[in-house]
């Protein structure tokens, strides 16, 4: 008996005239309704059951509030969507109802949208509603993302000071929904994405919804897609431009309202890479292809599907370049402080210090600048001595030195680079045991005495003829010019950046650059390339 709804239930006559009950409000928690007034609890019971009051079929019984203390004082709910400045409006759509296939049977949707003013919702939404009572609910941004703010709509005589904002809601009525709730009211039986059994999932129905909604407040909708756009094409263009050809061909609509350069950056990247996908499933079908008849015709497509992700990768790697040539320029400035950057500093930015080629991806370094041939070697060592069977002096911790070769075979050549501090010149002393260009001859003696293994084991393969090229970075002031000319023999280039001298003894070819030369020559090769791009 306690378990039972109703206990100690009475039959009888009854003497009433009108059906009807009275239900009293008592308790509000003030964190719930900090705002006590009739208006404000008549507003949040409409929200709540406005599916109810807005039945075209079967018309809602008569609901007043009223309070206690002040009978007179009272509310009807069913007036409220009419009276003037209400806090919920229906708005006007164009096409309020869709259909939808459910296993070769059509099915009929309607759909209402409502704005609401002072909202206590924080997003627009779409409300599903099956027998009057709204099941669930979901923000109508998952479908567009421009809903994902709030609308303003100006006061009388497009009065701003008396505009309000407002949030939609679409609420979606049909036989469809009324067949398929649960018992409790809670939940339908139909799937939330694809429904291969019923035909028609909730994401379908909601999408439709999303579609008339959108149609209620067409013009900001617009509005606010095309500052998306605009936003996009900055990004490409300021900040991406090898995504130019990609970004004409991708669709952003499922980009939030305000996307950032991550959100438009990892966009373009996963439809470059479903791209890159397709195309080589198309050239591994095309390869495998008997017809000879279609080659020619798709052989074209897919060369011009090719080159222009090639044209994208190429953009962004030259755009790369670019930053770390000013970035390069920087660090040769003068700091706040009055200062160089030291050598290690500079050297970061060409390769890191500490690291040799089988620690760093290709595309870690920045070797270009100093020579191309460098993109394209097999062993790079930054900084870090190489194994010997006697000794490893040949390195200290100023000594900031690159070696490489392309493939590992003795009759490829071997450089040496050694960086010094700008507009540093105390290694020209008479007293300084830190003379690169003697460093770099023991260094290229103690290599071909066979001394040296890379840090893996492998074994420097070298012979009698192999060339070496040696190269000294560091800012030609008078006192490293007159050291290089009167005790290294050294000859001036034309450009007067540079100088160089043959050793032909050990078949070393050495040059001693500024850096303004590196720098400079680094431009120049890159400059066309700039040029093109419009970057320059």
């Amino acid at each position: 008996m306690d378990k039972d709804i109703i206990v100690d239930e009475k039959e009888g006559p009854s003497q009433a005239q009108a059906a009807g009950a009275t239900i009293e409000i008592s308790g509000i928690k003030s964190v719930r309704f900090p705002d006590k007034k009739l208006e404000t609890i008549s507003r949040v019971v409409v929200e709540r059951l406005l599916s109810y009051f807005v039945d075209q079929d079967r018309p809602c019984p008569s609901v007043v509030i009223r309070e206690a203390k002040n009978p007179s004082d009272s509310l009807s709910l069913n007036d409220y969507l009419g009276k003037e400045n209400s806090q919920i409006v229906e708005m006007k759509v164009d096409e309020g109802t869709f259909s939808l296939s459910a296993n070769e049977d059509k099915k009929s949707f309607q759909v209402r949208v409502f704005k609401f003013f002072a909202p206590r919702m924080a997003k627009s939404k779409i409300s599903l509603v099956a027998h009057r009572r709204e099941v669930t609910d979901n923000p109508l941004q998952t479908y567009i993302p421009e809903f994902g703010e709030e609308f303003f709509e100006p006061g009388p005589d497009q009065d701003l000071a008396k505009g309000r904002n407002f949030v939609i809601k679409a609420y979606v009525f049909g036989d469809y929904l009324n067949d398929n709730v649960s018992l409790e009211r809670g939940e339908f039986r139909f799937q939330t994405d694809t429904d291969l059994l019923n035909g028609i999932s909730q994401t379908d129905i909601e999408q439709k919804a999303a579609e008339i909604a959108q149609s209620a407040v067409g013009a900001e909708i617009a509005e606010r897609k095309k500052r998306k756009e605009v936003r996009i094409a900055e990004y490409v263009t300021n900040d991406a431009p090898w995504h130019r050809i990609l970004a004409k061909e991708v669709d952003f609509s499922a980009l939030p309202m305000r996307p950032s350069n991550q959100d438009i950056e990892l966009h373009l990247q996963k439809k470059k890479y479903e791209q890159e996908i397709t195309t080589r499933a198309q050239v591994t079908a095309l390869l495998k292809s008997e017809n000879p008849d279609e080659l020619g015709e798709k052989i074209s497509q897919l060369i011009e599907k090719i080159s222009d992700t090639s044209k994208n990768d190429l953009i962004h790697y030259v755009s790369m370049r670019k930053c770390v040539l000013e970035l390069f320029s920087k660090s040769l400035e003068i700091g706040a402080e009055g200062k160089h950057k030291s050598e290690g500093d500079v050297h970061d930015i060409i390769m890191p210090r500490k690291k040799d080629s089988e620690e760093l991806n290709y595309d870690a370094h920045n070797l270009w600048i100093l020579d191309e041939r460098l993109n394209f070697t097999s062993y790079v060592s930054s900084d870090k001595p190489l194994q010997s069977s006697r000794d490893r002096t040949d390195i200290t911790v100023y000594n900031r030195r690159v070696a490489y070769r392309g493939d590992n075979e003795a009759s490829n050549p071997i450089t040496i680079f050694e960086f010094k501090k700008p507009q540093r010149d105390d290694f020209a002393d008479p007293s300084s045991k830190e003379d690169p260009v003697q460093q770099i001859i023991r260094y290229v003696n103690q290599i071909r005495e066979g001394k040296f293994k890379t840090p893996t084991g492998r074994d420097i393969l070298v012979n009698d003829t192999t060339p070496f090229y040696g190269y000294v970075v560091c800012d030609l002031t008078k006192k490293v010019k007159d050291w290089l000319q009167k005790e290294k023999n050294f000859t001036p280039m034309p450009d007067g950046l540079g100088w160089f001298n043959w050793f032909g003894n050990i078949s070393l070819y050495m040059e001693v650059v500024s850096w303004t030369k590196l720098l400079r020559d680094a431009e120049m090769r890159n400059k066309i390339f700039f040029n093109k791009l419009g970057i320059d």
